[in-house]
């Protein structure tokens, strides 16, 4: 790959600009290839919850982990609605979400495509490198105030 100034450069090039430029890329290469198969990323956020949850999860169970994902919010309970009305998700008898037989084939679509995507986006970056750009990051997150966190 080529990059887009020397090292000497680069090291003067702003976060700000850079890390914008990595989310907007990346999000956008997750939401195109989610949208392929009719899912949008939150849709994909709850199924995931759902799917890995012990025996389903709770709308509350749900909320608690997803609604700090780039600024959805209480906009999830929608996307809750959302799943439920196309039978993907149903209720059970204690009021936790489950996959039907519908979703659980959309989220193995999902995760199959989940893991071509990321493979994609980490293509000739190793371990360390990804571990050491997570840290850097975080570093940056907590140099200015900021909190981040994911699951």
């Amino acid at each position: 790959m080529e990059y887009s100034h020397s090292d000497t450069e680069l090291i003067n090039q702003p976060i700000g600009y850079w890390s914008w430029a990595a989310h907007k890329a990346v999000v956008t290469n997750i939401r195109a290839g989610l949208a392929s198969l009719d899912v949008t990323q939150p849709h994909w956020w709850i199924l995931n919850q759902v799917a890995t949850g012990e025996n389903g999860r709770t709308r509350e169970e749900v909320m608690a982990v997803l609604q700090g994902y780039l600024d959805v919010g209480t906009a999830l309970l929608k996307d809750i609605d959302a799943l439920l009305d196309r039978h993907l998700l149903t209720l059970d008898n204690e009021n936790r979400l489950q996959l039907t037989a519908g979703g659980a084939d959309v989220y193995r679509q999902c995760v199959e495509r989940q893991t071509a995507m990321r493979k994609q986006v980490h293509d000739g970056i190793t371990d360390d490198e990804y571990l050491i750009t997570l840290k850097v990051l975080q570093r940056m997150i907590h140099n200015v105030g900021g909190e981040a966190w994911h699951h």
